[in-house]
């Protein structure tokens, strides 16, 4: 049995017909076991909901993603222990020691002496990303996205499992 945790953008596609990526989605969603497990982080569908709200005011779309999200009930994985807030700071650890300037790296800093911290844009990530990343890991299951996440793959390594369900599936898919 192998559980799937989609991403926003798998998301988007799966309800947006008019999109190119759409028929792959819809097609790797077939071909999957029957045991296989759909999940949703609790920080994606906070993700959907926004856009639901403030950019894509479609309502015929909204629906359709609540019916399906109702009716098929995927699997919802919170951010609700040490061990994914442990796995968030070793990667986001990671991501400082590579990419953080150079002069922001000043040993012995006390966090108040941090004025103008390091942000995610610096490290070259988007904090969202940064958690489903570290939920993904510590549950041990397979990433479903379009995002490149280069720097959070290098930094994960092999720990993190991902797939993208928006190419064509003859297409090399995971990593």
């Amino acid at each position: 049995m192998q559980t799937f945790l989609i991403d926003t953008c798998i998301w988007s596609y799966r309800f947006s017909e008019k999109r190119k990526e759409h028929a792959n989605v819809i097609e790797r969603v077939q071909e999957l076991a029957p045991d296989s497990i759909l999940g949703i982080s609790i920080i994606t569908w906070g993700e959907v909901v926004y856009g639901h709200k403030a950019v894509r005011r479609d309502k015929r779309i909204q629906a359709e993603y609540l019916q399906f999200i109702i009716s098929k009930g995927p699997k919802m994985f919170y951010v609700d222990d040490r061990h994914t807030a442990t796995a968030y700071g070793e990667l986001r650890a990671s991501l400082f020691e590579k990419y953080a300037p150079k002069d922001k790296r000043r040993p012995n800093t006390r966090p108040e002496q941090l004025i103008d911290p390091v942000t995610s844009s610096e490290l070259g990530i988007q904090e969202n990303d940064l958690w489903i990343a570290a939920q993904t890991i510590v549950k041990n299951l397979t990433l479903v996205t379009d995002d490149k996440l280069s720097r959070i793959r290098e930094v994960a390594g092999a720990d993190l499992h991902i797939e993208n369900w928006a190419k064509s599936p003859d297409t090399p898919t995971r990593s």
